[in-house]
């Protein structure tokens, strides 16, 4: 039997442009990781609270929320986001995001919670967030595609 990769199309579904606001951290600090110092045995955490606007075809609004950051010693970024989009026509949406930082470039899962009728579909959409971030700017882009 010959072994074949089904291509799938992937639909932009909106841009996500956000500020980074506040670092929590818990004796490691991100000055430190950013200069390149080298993460201690435990591995390191830092609480990062962004916020700012989701802009798409179906769906806009604003978007904040927390990332629960891991950082292993060897360097591997884990993303455990947990955020709310309050839509421009009134409606919350509860977001969690999971996936990894390589260097800078993020690669996320992206599971959409609401029972606002206008946006129910988003329950069953699979999403995926391909993006980068800069801690020295403090800015990251995503963009979620539907799968």
């Amino acid at each position: 039997m010959e072994n074949t990769l089904e291509k799938t199309d992937l639909a932009l579904l909106f841009k996500e442009q956000v500020v980074l606001t506040d670092f929590v951290e818990y004796g490691f600090s991100m000055q430190d990781l950013v200069n390149g110092e080298r993460i201690p045995e435990e591995g390191a955490r830092f609480d990062i609270y962004f916020e700012g606007d989701l802009i798409g075809e179906k769906i806009n609004g604003k978007i904040s929320g927390v990332d629960y950051l891991e950082v292993r010693t060897d360097g591997r970024f884990f993303l455990d986001l947990h955020a709310k989009i309050l839509t421009n026509d009134g409606a919350q949406i509860q977001v969690t995001e999971t996936g990894i930082n390589d260097n800078g470039a993020l690669k996320l899962n992206m599971e959409f919670h609401t029972n606002d009728k206008r946006y129910t579909w988003l329950n069953r959409t699979q999403v995926l967030g391909l993006g980068t971030v800069d801690f020295n700017t403090g800015q990251a882009i995503v963009k979620g595609y539907s799968l």
